[in-house]
């Protein structure tokens, strides 16, 4: 299996990238790895720190997209940056998967003109584990890629969380809620309101009905379901809460799922190939651990399962 990693992606690339990638090929079975980035500036860093580049195909791209970029105006303007080419090979089946912790929105904007949203599919998601206080692990999208959304569109958010439930973390018949202000049909705003009548009236996923953020870290459901807007705020806050508790020096079991190096990245769901975003401030655990999800996203066949849903 062939995965591509933009080096260059993250607020402590390459050196950080470089780490994980060593540490991926002890740690994980059965992978080559194809770095992107821009040699003159990988080499020496390297050298300096004993890596030998000859462990992996490296293919040089002498531009970078820095995170503050407008996405598609990057895009068009640095084709040889690492984000681009290495859609390119990706979208030309020359590798598996794609990883990058670097621009979001280039990442976004990359899989929708390179390898496509799957057909039948009206926008691509990005989502985010939360932790469960029985230790399990639940899936919230969109986190961000669709701040405004339709209620077709959230149905297709919970077709998607749950396929990726049931197919990589393995959770059988994954309970998928609606995230709103009240548990009641008639609560929300009108988009939410019709959301939940769609979903109300479903085979394609085990619908439980509205839940509310208080239900988000224990055992009531699976697939949280809400728009990028509302999503990125919940991502954020918790974030800033287990950063807040952690600078306190607070220590609870519980708390230590928040820290999203475990878990790597977030893939971009409904797109015609396993993309794999990770933080901005990604260090080299999240980096392997990045790789590990792109690894079992491509075994769990999840991408060709979604193209047959749709």
């Amino acid at each position: 299996m062939r995965l591509g990693l933009d080096i260059m992606g993250g607020d402590f690339a390459p050196l950080e990238a470089l780490k994980g990638s060593v540490n991926a090929l002890k740690h994980i079975d059965g992978i080559d790895l194809v770095l992107f980035g821009d040699k003159t500036i990988v080499e020496p860093i390297a050298q300096a720190e004993g890596i030998d580049l000859s462990a992996f195909e490296f293919v040089h791209c002498p531009e970078v997209i820095s995170m503050g970029e407008h996405p598609t105006k990057a895009l068009t303007q640095k084709r040889e940056s690492s984000i681009a080419i290495g859609y390119q090979q990706l979208k030309e089946k020359k590798i598996d998967a794609f990883i990058s912790a670097g621009n979001t929105g280039a990442m976004m904007v990359g899989a929708m003109f390179s390898v496509k949203v799957v057909e039948g599919v009206f926008r691509p998601a990005i989502s985010s584990i939360l932790p469960k206080n029985t230790g399990g692990i639940g899936l919230l999208l969109d986190v961000g890629a669709n701040a405004d959304c339709k209620p077709d569109v959230l149905y297709q958010f919970a077709v998607l969380g749950s396929l990726y439930c049931k197919n990589v973390y393995k959770i059988d018949n994954p309970r998928v809620g609606l995230l709103n202000i009240g548990e009641e049909k008639e609560k929300g705003n009108l988009v939410t309101q019709a959301a939940h009548n769609l979903m109300a009236d479903t085979s394609d996923f085990n619908f439980i009905g509205n839940v509310e953020g208080r239900d988000l870290f224990i055992d009531k459901v699976d697939v949280v379901v809400c728009d990028g807007f509302t999503g990125n705020i919940v991502l954020k806050a918790c974030e800033s809460m287990y950063y807040l508790l952690k600078k306190r020096e607070i220590k609870d079991e519980f708390l230590d799922q928040f820290n999203y190096e475990p878990h790597g990245g977030s893939p971009i769901l409904g797109i015609n190939a396993p993309v794999i975003i990770g933080h901005g401030i990604s260090k080299a655990v999240s980096f392997e651990n990045m790789i590990r999800l792109a690894k079992e996203t491509v075994e769990s066949g999840l991408i060709d399962k979604i193209k047959s849903s749709f």
